[in-house]
């Protein structure tokens, strides 16, 4: 298939076919057509699913036939291999630049992100701008047309959080992609600007969906956990500890498991309660490269995405890591290796919210209020689970301390490190970053070449 290149990468992957049996085929096309596409119930459930299946940032891409082929997990590499858990064991110079904290604006991988991210956006405001048209189907309930139209607003709110995480101010678009020429001129946003647009479609997805619990697809809880996700960005303390609250409070449907590795071990495991959201693959015709990048040669893997020196001395650190380290192992060569990605060929899930991260929310958030015996009681749930003695931290910079550090162990291989310690203010000390103006990757250099209004500029400085 010819590729044709489209401003902002939006190649309208959304079902640009008549047919409802072509409509997840979501290559990339140039426009979309006249005739809408989403025109009854089942077509607005596939464009749901075809939104999905784009989501996580190209961890399962497609191929010209529309099968999944896998794809290099760019978004996930921005996070490891900048935050210090992860070291890039290949070849590739432009996956060392994040290492190094030196990326050019050329950066495949940043491309990539860009486009890969873009392209759900896209997905989701087709939904957002289709459903609501749809007449003449009985069996599209208010309840159902509401889920889909919650469901896009939330995963279009969790594309500008992560777009916000990684370029700072971005173009806000919220509306579908008809050609090429679309989206040109609307220029680059501010961080605040991005942060707004993740709020807004977060409370217009609240009321829209269901207050159920399901670990793949988003409903009310989904956005609460998200919401106390996106209040620690925003220093907003009570705010983040009120949304961690409700699911915490929620034991009958999350809770942390023990040991630790029970939300991924054995193979079997999916959709344990420990998992808020997870994004799932078959395997087959979904495939997550996670296991290919992680895993030895002997596995099965290449090994590109290695664990760290540090990570793997805190991991095998009783004090610190406790049962933790079972997230790495030692081939015979004494090469470490990650091992929660390790299902063949592919069919690991990629945890983007877990329990623990609320707990760990709420511990921080309580602890800047000054609540440092909350605080501490959500940080030794977590350090208990791992096997560990509570914490003896009791200040409040000690406590802030301790969460740091169990945050980089429990999420070690989950690309939170990077995101924690630009929005702590912690990466110029850590990894000795002196310009802040790296802590936000390169607009892509093909697309400010399409739009001159893109500039390059530094939101930290």
């Amino acid at each position: 298939m010819k590729t044709i290149r489209i401003y902002l990468g939006l190649l309208l992957t959304l079902l640009l076919v008549a047919s409802c049996s072509d409509y997840l085929d979501v290559r990339p096309k140039e426009t979309i057509p006249d005739t809408n596409p989403i025109f009854d119930k089942t077509s607005a459930e596939q464009a749901v699913r075809a939104m999905y299946n784009k989501f996580y940032y190209g961890a399962a891409s497609y191929t010209d036939n529309g099968t999944s082929s896998g794809g290099s997990p760019s978004f996930e590499a921005i996070g490891y291999l900048s935050g210090g858990n992860v070291k890039w064991t290949g070849s590739q110079s432009q996956i060392g630049e994040f290492e190094k904290h030196r990326v050019n604006a050329e950066n495949s991988t940043v491309s990539s992100t860009w486009t890969n991210i873009y392209r759900v956006v896209n997905l989701a405001n087709n939904v957002l701008a289709k459903v609501p048209l749809i007449t003449g189907d009985p069996t599209l309930t208010d309840a159902l047309r509401d889920q889909y139209l919650g469901e896009a607003y939330f995963v279009r709110a969790i594309a500008y959080f992560d777009l916000a995480r990684v370029w700072g101010g971005v173009p806000i678009i919220t509306k579908p992609t008809e050609v090429a020429t679309d989206n040109i001129g609307i220029g680059r946003g501010s961080v605040e600007e991005a942060y707004a647009q993740v709020l807004s479609d977060l409370e217009a997805a609240e009321p829209l969906l269901p207050e159920t619990t399901d670990r793949y697809r988003a409903t009310r809880k989904t956005v609460w956990a998200l919401r106390a996700r996106y209040h620690l960005y925003q220093r907003e303390w009570a705010l983040a500890e009120g949304y961690a609250d409700k699911l915490i409070a929620d034991e009958a449907n999350y809770k942390l498991v023990g040991p630790y590795n029970s939300f991924f071990f054995p193979a079997t495991v999916r959709g344990s309660v420990e998992s808020v959201f997870e994004i799932f693959f078959n395997g087959t015709t979904e495939i997550n490269n996670h296991f290919s990048s992680w895993q030895i040669q002997a596995n099965g893997g290449t090994r590109q995405w290695a664990p760290s020196d540090e990570i793997v001395e805190l991991l095998n650190d009783p004090t610190i890591g406790g049962n933790r380290n079972t997230l790495i192992a030692k081939d015979g060569s004494g090469n470490w290796y990650n091992n929660l990605y390790y299902r063949k060929p592919g069919s690991d899930p990629a945890f983007v919210i877990r329990i623990a991260e609320l707990y760990l929310i709420r511990a921080e958030a309580r602890a800047e209020q000054d609540k440092l015996v909350d605080a501490v009681k959500d940080l030794d749930a977590v350090r208990i689970r791992a096997g560990l003695a509570g914490s003896t931290a009791t200040t409040q910079e000690e406590i802030l301390d301790a969460i740091d550090l169990e945050r980089r162990v429990e999420f070690a291989f989950e690309h939170h490190r990077w995101f924690d310690l630009v929005r702590t203010d912690r990466a110029a000390d850590v990894l000795s970053i002196t310009d802040k103006g790296r802590y936000v990757m390169p607009i892509p250099a093909a697309e400010r070449l399409v739009d001159k209004t893109l500039d390059q500029y530094a939101p930290y400085n």
